[in-house]
């Protein structure tokens, strides 16, 4: 299993590792990774590895095995052999905008509270599917509401439950099409707001920026029929 270092810090942008092992596709498997796999509909992570004699543009990263998370070479790049220490060096630009989206998200949960079929987050562009029958009467009044609560500069913090105590709330899974994944005994949950001020709490595993107005202004863009029950809700960051 690899040790998941973004777990702990997701605006750390180097660290050094150890090659467990190369697979037979050419991907490579390190003993800790800053590297996000790609999952829960956030992208995987990009960057670059290098090693005494050598160097290699990671392209993207994905789940294997047993735990492991597996860094995928760009085209025409040769990974390290195995046991080599290397340096990793994320792209940051990019990592930090999926992390802007993804918290982005979350509180358009908040300001949509309707049951969220699927997502996609992007560097440019991200989306929730809900269970919406009719699409909302006023978009911009939704965009007005999502950029106050940004603006209110709340903390974003994660925690751990178990997964007894995930079965007895419910109502914290806000995705029908992905459960939080179980098997380890425990269940990571995402909070923003603390007390009175709090405004979500919800099972996630991937990055997030820690306070809301690192999100900047966003967009509501076009709201898509996505059959007689969903509504697919678009978003997009204003740089």
């Amino acid at each position: 299993m690899t040790t998941q270092l973004f777990m702990d810090d997701a605006y750390r942008t180097t660290a050094p590792a150890h090659v467990a092992r190369i697979t037979e596709q050419g991907g490579v498997v390190l003993d800790q990774s800053l590297f996000y796999a790609t999952s829960g509909g956030q992208p995987g992570d990009r960057g670059r590895l290098s090693w005494a004699g050598g160097a290699m543009a990671v392209a993207t990263t994905v789940k294997g095995q047993g735990g492991e998370i597996v860094l995928i070479p760009a085209a025409d790049e040769t990974p390290p052999p195995e046991g080599a220490e290397v340096e990793q060096d994320l792209d940051w630009g990019v990592r930090l905008r999926h992390m802007r989206m993804h918290t982005a998200l979350h509180l358009l949960t908040v300001v949509i509270p309707l049951p969220v079929t699927g997502g996609q987050i992007g560097a440019d562009k991200s989306r929730l599917d809900f269970v919406m029958p009719t699409a909302p009467e006023d978009k911009g009044a939704l965009e007005v509401v999502l950029n106050d609560l940004i603006a209110q500069d709340l903390p974003v913090r994660a925690e751990w439950i178990t997964e007894d105590e995930l079965d007895a709330n419910p109502g914290l899974v806000k995705t029908l099409s992905v459960q939080p994944p179980r098997g380890a005994g425990r269940i990571r949950l995402v909070r923003i707001g603390d007390g009175p001020a709090q405004v979500d709490l919800q099972p996630c595993g991937g990055t997030h920026v820690a306070r809301t107005s690192e999100i900047g202004r966003v967009a509501i863009g076009k709201v898509e029929n996505k059959g007689k029950q969903n509504r697919r809700v678009n978003i997009s960051l204003v740089d």
